[in-house]
């Protein structure tokens, strides 16, 4: 086979077995469910009162888009927790004895965690109808906005597979992981209007690219009303092609400092 065919047939393999590893361990997907059902009904019914919005709009359908986003950005924390318990445990050790892709070990988790993040989608999506939510926009624009969820999930996964190969620990992997992540999903327009931020934060978080990705998701499905103040920062007032870009950027940098990462661990 070709270098090409062969790196996507081994990836397929690891793909597979990463995915009977969750039918296997059915707690992983229990939980990786539980949690965003736990975020749409805390979030929809302890804070849906309190929070303005413009008329037009339900805070379920402000709400979800964001949810949407927050859960699969975290749930990409996934590969890098993975990939350092495989080297813990010295799986890598024997994929490395195989005749097998080095770039296989990586591109295969992070397809199977993707998988697991549009189950999860699946399960918000289910969830947030119970609680009000709606999509207001065409098939394409809808099938469209979950895409985008799952394309910025992939290039973030990238993101953890490289800490996790430096890092090792699935604890630390974890707890570096929330360090960073944690403001970033927070510092946006996830769960409140900009309009409420600080100066200072309103600017990181127009930036910010989870805030285009959950303005996306909104226009997308179409969660944004007409009577919504239109944003200052270009990221928003272009969020599908800002969301885009900064997934371009990060697999652009990630995969190939990921890959090298990998090759120099299977030296060692």
């Amino acid at each position: 086979m070709s270098s090409l065919s062969h790196t996507v047939s081994d990836s397929l393999v690891i793909t597979r077995r990463n995915l009977i590893k969750v039918k296997r361990v059915p707690d992983l997907i229990v939980f990786a469910t539980l949690s965003p059902i736990m975020f749409v009904l805390l979030f929809r019914y302890v804070f849906g009162g309190a929070i303005n919005l413009p008329d037009g709009i339900t805070y379920a359908e402000f709400l979800l888009p964001g949810i949407f986003a927050q859960t699969v950005v975290f749930g990409s924390t996934t590969t890098g927790a993975s990939i350092a318990e495989d080297l813990q445990k010295g799986l890598i050790d024997r994929f490395r004895s195989l005749p097998m892709s080095r770039a296989a070990v990586l591109i295969g988790r992070t397809v199977a965690d993707l998988g697991l993040n549009a189950i999860s989608i699946v399960v918000m999506a289910l969830t947030g109808l119970v609680v009000g939510w709606r999509i207001t926009s065409s098939v394409p624009e809808a099938i469209g906005g979950f895409l985008l969820l799952l394309l910025f999930a992939f290039a973030v996964s990238w993101m953890m597979a490289l800490v996790g190969l430096l890092v090792r620990t699935p604890e630390v992997v974890n707890n570096a992981s929330f360090i960073v992540i944690f403001p970033l999903t927070f510092v946006a327009n996830t769960f409140v209007p900009l309009e409420s931020f600080p100066s200072v934060l309103r600017t990181f978080a127009e930036w910010n690219p989870v805030s285009s990705v959950v303005q996306a998701a909104r226009e997308l499905f179409g969660n944004q009303p007409a009577s919504a103040p239109v944003p200052d920062a270009w990221a928003l007032q272009n969020p599908v092609l800002y969301t885009v870009i900064w997934a371009a950027v990060i697999l652009a940098v990630f995969v190939p400092l990921a890959v090298r990462a990998y090759l120099k661990t299977s030296t060692r």
